[in-house]
């Protein structure tokens, strides 16, 4: 299961939701790429399975808004190897994927190792996100120091330009598309509801 928004919209607490709860019987663990980035760089060591040449590229891509394109995905895979693995995955679990993949790039890259088969797409526009962020809705943004005006348009502009065409790649691919509208004030029991009612 993939979740796609911009950023702000929600997809951290409704992930970590999923994974207290569940979703149609099913035991969920949530990958927040995001914040495993933000730790990778934050290490002192090298982190998890990963090189120091690895972490000086997380570290650069988080302080420029850059992607991890064809060249340094292995990153990416790396990291997602390691969560799996410490969650202790089984084959009837259901991982939520939160950032990643972030381009159609990069989906491709992982179709051999992860298989998406619902996306959950949370709609809602820059004034909406940046009130969002604003009142930190989800209350996950308090140790954010990457949320200025100028990194979040950043985000806003990479995410309609590169992520958003993710959704239209994997309803190509057969995926079913969940469509949950997001206002300033919608919180994370909300999207979980709407998220029953439409499944």
């Amino acid at each position: 299961m993939l979740l796609l928004g911009p950023t702000g919209s929600g997809k951290t607490p409704l992930g970590e939701q999923l994974q207290q709860c569940g979703w149609q019987g099913c035991r969920c663990h949530h990958f927040d790429f995001g914040r495993h980035l933000r730790e990778t760089a934050a290490a002192t060591e090298p982190y998890r399975n990963l090189s120091r040449d690895d972490v000086a590229i997380v570290r650069y891509c988080l302080r420029t808004g850059a992607l991890l394109e064809n060249e340094t995905f292995e990153i990416a895979r790396k990291i997602l190897t390691a969560f799996a693995t410490s969650r202790m995955t089984t084959p009837g679990d259901r991982l939520v994927l939160n950032g990643l993949p972030r381009h159609v790039g990069q989906a491709r890259m992982l179709a051999d190792s992860v298989s998406v088969d619902t996306v959950i797409l949370l709609e809602c526009d820059a004034a909406t996100v940046y009130e969002r962020i604003r009142r930190n809705i989800g209350g996950e943004r308090n140790e954010r120091t990457d949320d200025t005006r100028q990194a979040v348009c950043n985000r806003l502009n990479t995410y309609h330009r590169r992520t958003l065409p993710l959704a239209d790649f994997y309803r190509d691919a057969g995926a079913t598309i969940i469509r949950l509208p997001v206002d300033a004030s919608t919180a994370t029991d909300t999207l979980v509801r709407q998220l029953t009612v439409t499944t």
